[in-house]
């Protein structure tokens, strides 16, 4: 009688450790997989700093990835967005000047850096379109097929990102 009850409660043991629990809290909401893109228009770089902080409109997770682009031109109504950082050469191969950031769970620091750059037309400088991309940190480090960050297009495409419903933060 022993043996059964030993091989019984073995058994037990057996099919309730393949159990799973859905954390699933009734909404349709997957809140640690979401991808977002945050929009700032009219944005200055100052000759003070020639930095600016984008406050994100609510914190990210601690392992989420922001890329931050760069509205270039629009080109018979499409818009081309370029990663940064992004470099401007001289003739002979120095750097003149480039954009490049930094970010923290509440905001991204994006900033001008190079050589004189109050000379610098107020087209590089002034009301700058910026977006900000936010990539769950689990999607990033383990792609299987690699996306290409630079191309805005394919990151929108491949983390399924409807940009029209950017949040446009003011």
């Amino acid at each position: 009688m022993k043996r059964i009850t030993l091989v019984l409660a073995f058994i037990g043991m057996i099919t309730l450790n393949g159990c799973t629990v859905n954390e699933d809290n009734g909404s349709n909401i997957d809140n640690d997989t979401i991808s977002e893109v945050f929009r700032y228009n009219g944005v200055n770089f100052a000759p003070n700093s020639y930095s600016v902080i984008l406050e994100f409109p609510y914190a990210i997770y601690e392992s989420d990835m922001a890329l931050v682009y760069r509205l270039t031109q629009d080109v018979d109504g499409t818009m081309v967005w370029k990663l940064l950082p992004e470099a401007y050469y001289f003739d002979d191969g120095t750097l003149s000047y480039r954009y490049d950031f930094n970010f923290t769970r509440v905001d991204a620091r994006v900033y001008m850096e190079g050589y004189n750059l109050w000379e610098l037309s107020s087209s590089e400088r002034l009301n700058q379109s910026l977006r900000v991309v936010i990539i769950p940190g689990f999607f990033a480090n383990r792609m299987a097929k690699p996306v290409d960050f630079s191309d805005y297009n394919a990151v929108i495409k491949h983390y399924n990102i409807d940009d029209s419903k950017e949040i446009v933060v003011k």
